[in-house]
């Protein structure tokens, strides 16, 4: 029955949209979801134990953990453009980030040979070269499977599926946890497992993105990709906005450990935090999909950096350390990832010709990226120096002050809907 109705929504891709959320999307994208729904789980069930495992199991300090935290983020960034390359070139979009999927599944395993801090860096570091190479591919897939018009509520549908993912990956690390003798090796184990099922799904259900028109293919030929796509002066403002902005992008495992410290919260409980914000990420990517189709992709872009703002400043507020703080913190923290994944990909995805489609997402990506990482270096060692307040204040004021550069600029402009 899925596949039959894969085709034929597949076969209809270019054509307008019904009504409702999922049956507004072809196949693709929902096949797509499923896969991610899939990895995520595998993926959250570790990122979830990792912050504490590595401070409090394997005393791993706060500037250790920051670079840490900006390679899991942006370290291999530049593989997105090794991966959109390979897939422009070959158009086989669906073997590049195969391969990708496929390699963050044996560094699942891996996690289990591994004991010390800077191993256990290795294993990431391996682990998001394998992001790194599927993520412009996935998405390059969701965009070309769907017209200009629908590109938000497409990327909200596949974000929607991979979040319900990424809330179900800390449950199951809770209930590990909670049974097994030797907790973090049974997480690892199972994470791995699940990790192979995703792999699996992909090979079996997803379909190749369907190729550009053949007049197109000598311009791509014709042009260096990368210099070809930044004189696109669309895609260039959306660089430089995601990256001046995520430079002072507090990563979320870094939040959650303020929290837990907040709130005195015991290991056992920890990956229950990232619940909260996936679940949030749930309900809203849909809608926010659709409402930036709408209102303007910039300008939900730059609605959910405000949410993250928020979250930053309700951290230290004079509040009780209770139920308030924490929905708090969480719902603003599941509004700013609902307003700025897919929305940015939404974005940037009409602006760039089908054959280079996925080269221009990788470049995006990778600004934004590096500036992540540049960004958790640089909380991690003002939280060494200053420690963990003033260090959550300086990102605080620099976020606000680069959402108030990038709003008199008006480098949002680019992800306006036509």
């Amino acid at each position: 029955m899925y596949l039959s109705t894969s085709r034929a929504a597949d076969a209809c891709a270019d054509t307008p949209a019904p009504e409702g959320p999922l049956r507004a999307v072809p196949g693709t994208v929902f096949a797509l979801g499923l896969v991610s729904l899939v990895t995520d789980v595998s993926a959250e069930m570790v990122t979830a134990v990792l912050p504490l495992y590595l401070m409090a199991g394997l005393g791993m300090s706060p500037l250790a953990f920051g670079a840490l935290d900006g390679l899991h983020q942006g370290a291999t960034a530049l593989l997105r453009l090794v991966g959109g390359r390979i897939s422009d070139r070959t158009r086989r979009h669906k073997l590049v980030a195969g391969t990708g999927y496929a390699l963050s599944a044996v560094c699942k395993a891996a996690l289990l040979a591994v004991t010390t801090p800077w191993s256990v860096a290795a294993v990431l570091a391996a682990d998001r070269t394998g992001k790194g190479l599927r993520t412009a591919p996935r998405d390059a897939l969701i965009s070309l499977s769907v017209p200009p018009g629908i590109q938000g509520r497409a990327f909200g549908v596949h974000r929607a599926l991979d979040t319900a993912g990424a809330l179900l990956g800390p449950l199951a690390a809770f209930g590990v946890l909670w049974v097994a003798v030797d907790g973090y090796a049974a997480v690892f184990t199972v994470s791995a497992c699940v990790a192979v099922l995703g792999v699996v799904m992909l090979a079996l259900f997803v379909r190749e993105a369907p190729a550009p028109p053949a007049s197109a293919a000598p311009r791509s030929r014709a042009q260096p990709p990368v210099r070809s796509l930044l004189r696109i002066a669309g895609l260039r403002r959306l660089c430089l906005t995601a990256a001046v902005l995520g430079l002072f992008t507090v990563g979320d495992a870094f939040l959650y450990l303020l929290l837990q410290r907040r709130l005195d919260l015991s290991a056992v409980w920890f990956p229950l935090l990232p619940v909260g914000t996936a679940a949030v990420f749930l309900l809203a990517a849909v809608p926010v999909g659709r409402l930036a189709d709408r209102v303007g992709r910039g300008r939900v872009f730059l609605g959910g950096h405000a949410a993250l703002l928020g979250a930053c400043l309700l951290l230290p507020a004079p509040l009780p350390a209770g139920a308030l703080l924490v929905v708090g913190v969480l719902a603003a923290l599941g509004l700013f990832y609902a307003a700025t994944d897919g929305v940015l990909m939404a974005a940037a995805g009409p602006l760039l010709p089908p054959e280079l489609r996925t080269t221009g997402l990788a470049v995006l990506q990778t600004a934004q990226a590096l500036a992540r990482f540049a960004g958790s270096l640089l909380f991690g060692a003002a939280w060494t120096m200053w420690g963990p307040g003033p260090a959550l204040g300086a990102a605080a004021v620099g976020l606000l002050l680069s959402l108030a550069a990038v709003s008199v600029s008006g480098g949002l402009r680019a992800g306006e809907p036509s």
